[in-house]
């Protein structure tokens, strides 16, 4: 299956441009400032690099952190070769790379992985190849449903839901539109999350799903209006959803609907390209801590981009994604006896890992021990464009999405969260 979404990169020029402050030098490793030298522990990755969008965020910020690592002691002397590919949006090609990562590389683990399609094309590989995935960022339905594949994101459905939820509690929402992308168990299963929400609740809801790279927005726009909707919420990536916004200002729909989205629009350049048309009506869902919050973690993240990644490497949620699935790596392996770091070995220790505590998270991360799916991290919190900003207008709060009854069942269960 090849899924063809000519287009998706509309907009891109609003990669982030933001100047970010000098920061703390970056803290990883034993911090020792010691090059480690032993023998590479292999680790890969597969994202969506080239495309219909640039997808590698994730795999920028891990190889960042991993440097840093490498350059203060790595894994009890040994350094960690992150090898990178790229499968251009395409599952054939996703399934051929991971080939090569696992069984002709001899990868140990999968980290920062960030794709559409690789999560549906080798969720069964890596169960039969005893090799665990902690992703960056999951996207399809695939990504948070294979026993071996834990994200740290929180995925466009619970993230929609999410914004959802504060729709009905603080804007007192009673009817919905829910725009997704036309791919496969991504929109449909993102939207029909806010179906299954309005049906719960009882407020009336509808569907629409686009071809982000062909659909006109203005028509897309006006097919959402037509039933007069309390709000619309978009779950779309940021350079399909700021045309969305630029055509609904244009029929006046800031002035009478309020709009939300997923946090793929949660970039700082967002707020000041849509402008002051949208103060106060634009929302966004937050999978991680503000991009600019001063508390520890956060800057440590920020410092190890400026110290060990490219300068136009994005400081974005996607990169927040990335960071923590190498810092929790770099947990579970430090566990170890580094003489005896083999696939195996490293699959039982990531699977260990049930308290990972960072500012960056609402909640502490798990993988869930013999659990057939994953998707700890479902507390996020919202903002709102404001003066060409992003001000944040939540506390940490759970999605009510309906599907997570099982994951809430475990963590209770478990003592988690």
């Amino acid at each position: 299956m090849k899924i063809s979404i000519r287009g998706l990169a509309v907009g891109l020029a609003l990669t982030l441009c933001s100047a970010f402050s000098a920061h703390a030098a970056a803290s990883c490793g034993d911090g020792s400032g010691q090059a480690a030298t032993g023998e590479p522990i292999i680790i890969g990755a597969i994202t969506g690099k080239t495309g219909p969008d640039d997808f590698s965020n994730s795999t920028k910020a891990a190889k960042a952190y991993f440097d840093c690592l490498n350059a203060n002691g790595g894994i009890k002397g040994r350094p960690v070769k992150y090898l990178v590919e790229d499968d251009q949006w395409n599952p054939e090609t996703a399934a051929q790379l991971a080939a090569k990562l696992v069984d002709d590389q001899k990868a140990v683990l999968m980290v920062g992985n960030s794709s559409y399609v690789e999560c549906g094309a080798n969720a069964e590989f890596y169960k039969k190849a005893g090799i665990l995935v902690v992703a960056g960022v999951g996207v399809p339905r695939e990504c948070f449903f294979a026993d071996n594949y834990a994200p740290t994101n929180a995925g466009p459905r619970v993230s929609m839901l999410g914004a959802m939820g504060y729709a009905l509690d603080k804007l007192n929402a009673k009817s919905v539109v829910c725009i997704g992308p036309n791919i496969p168990n991504v929109g449909t299963w993102s939207c029909d999350g806010v179906m299954l929400l309005a049906k719960e609740k009882g407020f009336a809801a509808e569907t629409i799903l686009m071809d982000p790279g062909s659909a006109d927005a203005t028509s897309i726009i006006l097919q959402a209006a037509a039933s007069k909707p309390d709000v619309i919420v978009l779950g779309m990536s940021k350079g399909v959803a700021v045309p969305l916004l630029t055509a609904a200002e244009e029929q006046g729909l800031n002035q009478t609907t309020t709009f939300l989205s997923a946090a793929s629009a949660y970039d700082l350049s967002v707020p000041s390209t849509i402008g002051s048309g949208w103060d106060g009506k634009f929302y966004v869902n937050m999978e991680f801590n503000d991009l600019e919050a001063t508390t520890e973690d956060n800057q440590n993240w920020l410092a190890v981009m400026d110290e060990y990644g490219q300068k136009s490497d994005p400081r974005d949620t996607f990169a927040q994604a990335g960071y923590l699935a190498a810092r929790i790596t770099e947990k579970a392996l430090m566990t170890l006896d580094p003489a005896n770091i083999t696939r195996e070995t490293a699959a039982e220790a990531v699977r260990k890992v049930k308290d990972f505590k960072s500012d960056i998270f609402c909640a502490p991360w798990y993988f869930g021990e013999g659990q057939a799916r994953h998707n700890a991290n479902s507390t996020t919190r919202m903002a709102v464009s404001e003066s060409g900003k992003w001000k944040v207008v939540s506390d940490c709060a759970p999605s009510p999405d309906p599907e997570l009854k099982d994951i809430r069942a475990y963590e209770k269960s478990a003592g988690l969260n």
